[in-house]
């Protein structure tokens, strides 16, 4: 057995993780105790991580399709790469260098970012190269560099820890990036908390004031805050006429944003903008934490630079305890941003734009020229795409079929491309359908190079195991391309992709940042593996905090107030659609699911695609409990189930933003952003991702069907696609892994009009694999049928179909297959349409997903403990351990043990 020090490839926590390897598997991993990210600590999907490294569903060879109308057929890599780059050679001979785009990921190490950036800009000549960072922290870019001059986040970690107020806008926190949560919860100095957020997530809950403002309302809350700090004497004037400008401007701008003018605007109290204001003033350290409900917006820079100025105005900033710290939603987004690989950057923050740093960029590449042409962005990359300006495209270590906003659009712009190469580790990836290329990539735990988090922290990551099959690392598939593409499009030139290791190509991007305001020309990769990981600026030491000097990066060394008016969401709520609909992520899940998804744990928390909405509107739509329905935008509609919630405020929907075609499908289900605007930020040019306006619609439905299957583990990601496949032609389908003594599938289905018999028996011979039922009862009448399929006395596939309660019904029976109880008790109600009451077993979700601890369990002892909240807890731990581990589950368990215990479980199967 052997232990690697590497990363978690999830949020911008950076966390380290030591993973142990027994040479051919990933068998455990532990939070590294020595990461200062982290020290020890994982949420839910880190401590998991050894869980979805399996290989299957990953791809391990080169693929082609040889036209469009042919099927992926695996090839060498030789044939593959020769077949991509000449694709792309044509195009660009024929149209020029900018008829093609390069699109990458803040999953991509920073030495794979730096090889691509080369590969696009030095070698192919063009500024089409654009990341899905540009969905995540471009906003948040935009706004440092407005007001503090760089993209350089100003705070650490360890900031939390000296905090008195946190300010926490735009960010479920406890779900998005639980190891900092966690490490606020702990906080010595216990600060108070402000949570500015539309839903009372798990982070507001836990906040000692949530002010649940109206959708893409943030700008002028902010402003009514800093028309109270103004107007009541509570800025720092010597500070701003020192070192800021900008502020008669802004001043100007806030005077008419009183509190009692914008709560109408907010739809919050006064006095609880009021209180928002006066705690920042009378609070010695301030610390904003921000994320994707500041960024993904079409106001997402005013956003930031309005949150900023409250800082500014107070002289919040540059010590310990105080400043604007923007949470990065991925891995590495910030690594991709230090070797300019978005399109309006160069390397070591250049600008693209600027003429000198396009020249000094060329001399240290040793190429003629940068161009000039400004690249497309993410959106506007997919818009030329389908308008056939841009003719081929790269994708690499992303899911732009599910993760842009709307999805129709970017589908139809991947089916009109000549040619689309898609880099990736997984199968199961939305984006492989378009492929006319696939390259199999290396992923977590087979990867060696660096990541930078989202306290500047770059952390050296270890490969733990060779690559998988033929799979390459992503910076060897960009050189191996770069050479080709050298040689046809600049046969006379000295190479610039000739690199033997990730490590120099990460040397010579030090080499770059010289000068720079992220200058690491004194960190080296003996360093990271002696010291550990270290902050940039790093020319002698590491440095935890930017302008503790007061010296900001703009050319005059002040700091800059930005005054942006208001401006609404894109989309409008009308009579045609009166719902706001918000996103976010599921506590236990990342992303487009591609990894997360092949962990069946990972679905006991939220197990199906379902719309939160308030129950008061549920009752004047008359929406039944866990109805199916149609939830429709301008631009498409998607077909889940309703859940009534308490979360939201009347008039306002919600849906979690991973659910795309790899789990969700149906007559016209692409994905959760097939709602979403495409519209975005024209500073930021990031889309509005977390708001849209919808409609709810109940679907008639005359069946359904339920049904499961007890599979091994390494078996399940290839009979879901079998379950998937089969119902792309219904109204809606889910199926997912699900876990307990055993492991499987949970199937669900829905139509407007049944299915008929071969559909039936088709979907039987996938349960059954060619095995006949052993139990089974049909009414042709009612077009109601089950099946079941049992082994020694234990319950191992199901099929119920037809009655609209097939789900409910097949609740229990699901229970009985993952437990591996005996059926022999209960053999009799096996084939009832309905079990008796106390035969039900309600979908309970997990809390704990380390335990495995369900919401049951934790009612039901909560019930038995009296005392005090934080000593129910305690017990609670004690008697479940829920709680006791990555500590994801502690927001909901601190909330049960403040609420008077009303439900006992009911014995089952007694």
């Amino acid at each position: 057995m052997k232990e690697v020090a590497t990363t978690c490839p999830y949020c911008g926590v950076g966390c380290g993780v030591l993973a142990t390897t027994d040479g051919t598997q990933i068998i455990s991993v532990r939070g590294d105790p020595n990461h200062p990210a982290n020290f020890g600590k994982l949420c839910s999907k880190g401590s998991a991580l050894h869980l979805t490294a399996r290989p299957d569903d990953r791809l391990t060879a080169p693929q082609v399709r040889p036209t469009k109308a042919a099927p992926l057929e695996s090839v060498s890599w030789d044939s593959a790469l020769d077949f991509a780059v000449n694709q792309f050679v044509e195009i660009i001979n024929t149209c020029g260098a900018d008829s093609v785009a390069f699109y990458g990921s803040g999953q991509l190490l920073t030495e794979d970012y730096y090889a691509l950036n080369k590969l696009a800009r030095a070698v192919v000549g063009t500024n089409n190269l654009d990341t899905n960072s540009r969905l995540c922290m471009s906003s948040t870019v935009a706004g440092y560099k407005a007001t503090l001059g760089a993209d350089a986040v100003p705070t650490c970690y360890e900031d939390v820890d000296h905090a008195d107020l946190v300010f926490i806008a735009g960010s479920n926190t406890a779900w998005a990036h639980p190891v900092l949560y966690r490490r606020l919860e702990s906080s010595v100095k216990k600060p108070r908390v402000i949570v500015i957020d539309p839903r009372r997530t798990e982070t507001a809950a836990q906040a000692d004031l949530h002010l649940p403002i109206l959708p893409g309302t943030d700008v002028p809350l902010f402003h009514a805050m800093l028309h109270w700090l103004i107007w009541e004497e509570h800025i720092d004037r010597p500070f701003i006429d020192a070192h800021t400008e900008g502020f008669a401007e802004l001043r100007q701008l806030v005077r008419e944003a009183s509190p009692s003018v914008v709560a109408r605007i907010c739809g919050v109290p006064e006095k609880d903008i009021i209180t928002a204001a006066q705690w920042w003033a009378e609070s010695g350290n301030v610390l904003s934490l921000y994320c994707q409900g500041l960024n993904q917006s079409v106001s997402g820079t005013a956003k930031n630079t309005a949150l900023i100025a409250l800082h500014l105005a107070t002289k919040q900033i540059g010590r310990a305890g105080a400043g604007p710290f923007s949470l990065t939603g991925q891995p590495n987004a910030m690594g991709g941003r230090e070797v300019g690989a978005l399109a309006n950057l160069l390397p070591g923050h250049r600008e693209a734009s600027n003429a000198d740093h396009r020249d000094e960029v060329a001399r240290l590449w040793g190429i003629p020229t940068i161009p000039e042409t400004p690249g497309k962005t993410a959106v506007e990359m997919f818009d030329a795409l389908e308008r056939g300006e841009i003719k081929a495209i790269w994708i690499a270590c992303t899911n732009p079929a599910h993760s842009m906003p709307d999805l129709t659009r970017i589908h139809a712009a991947l089916r009109k491309a000549q040619c689309v190469v898609v880099q990736e580790a997984f199968a199961s990836s939305e984006t492989i359908a378009f492929a006319d290329v696939v390259l199999p990539a290396t992923t977590w735990g087979e990867k060696s190079g660096t990541v930078t988090n989202s306290e500047r922290r770059i952390t050296r990551v270890t490969a733990a195991l060779p690559p998988l099959g033929d799979s390459k690392p992503d910076w060897e598939i960009f050189c191996a391309a770069g050479l080709r593409f050298e040689k046809a499009l600049h046969p006379q030139r000295a190479s610039v992709m000739q690199f033997p290791n990730p490590q120099a190509l990460w040397e010579e991007h030090r080499a770059m940042t010289a000068g720079r305001d992220l200058d690491i020309t004194g960190l080296s990769y003996e360093i990271l593996a002696s010291d550990g990981p270290q902050q940039w600026p790093y020319t002698t030491a590491s440095t935890a905090r930017l302008y503790t000097d007061f010296k900001f990066s703009t050319a005059n060394g002040k700091a800059k107030f930005v005054a942006t008016p208001y401006r609404a969401t894109a989309d409008k709520t009308s009579n045609a659609y009166p719902f706001a609909l918000t996103t976010g992520r599921m506590r236990d899940h990342w992303h487009s699911m591609t990894r997360t998804g092949r962990n069946a744990h990972a679905f006991g928390h939220e197990s199906a695609p379902q719309v939160w909405m308030h129950k008061d509107d549920m009752t004047r739509r008359a929406i039944p409990a866990d109805a199916w329905v149609r939830v429709r935008s301008a631009r498409g509609s998607i077909v889940v189930k309703v859940l009534a919630h308490e979360s939201l405020r009347s008039g306002q929907v919600y849906l979690p933003m991973h659910w795309g075609q790899s789990f969700l499908v149906g007559q016209h289900n692409l994905g959760i952003n097939t709602l979403m605007p495409a519209a975005f930020c024209p500073s930021s040019k990031q889309p509005e991702l977390k708001h849209a306006a919808v409609k709810i619609e109940v679907v008639k439905i005359s069946w359904s069907c339920a049904s499961f299957v007890s599979i091994p583990a390494a078996q399940i990601e290839a009979m879901r696609g079998k379950f998937l496949q089969h119902a792309s032609a219904l109204t809606a389908a889910y199926a997912i892994p699900i876990a307990g003594e055993a492991s499987g599938i949970w199937f669900e289905a829905v139509a407007e009009t049944p299915p008929d018999a071969a559909w039936h028996a088709t979907l039987d011979a996938v349960i059954g694999d060619g095995e006949t039922a052993n139990l089974e009862y049909a009414d042709s009448n009612r077009i109601d049928a089950r099946k079941l399929w049992l082994q020694d006395d234990a319950l191992v596939a199901a099929r119920l179909t037809g009655a609209p309660y097939a789900s409910e019904s097949a609740q229990w029976l699901r229970e009985m297959m993952l437990t591996g109880l005996p059926i022999a008790r209960v053999r009799k109600w096996l084939l009832a349409p309905r079990p008796p009451a106390a035969m039900i077993v309600a979908s309970s979700p997990i809390v704990c997903a380390c335990f495995g601890v369900k919401r049951s369990a934790i009612s039901e002892t909560l019930a038995a403990i009296d005392g005090a909240p934080q000593a129910r807890l305690a017990t609670l731990q004690t008697k479940l351990q829920c709680g006791t581990n990555c500590g994801s589950c502690l927001p909901e368990l601190k909330r049960s043990v403040t609420e008077i215990p009303f439900t006992k479980i009911m014995a089952v199967m007694q």
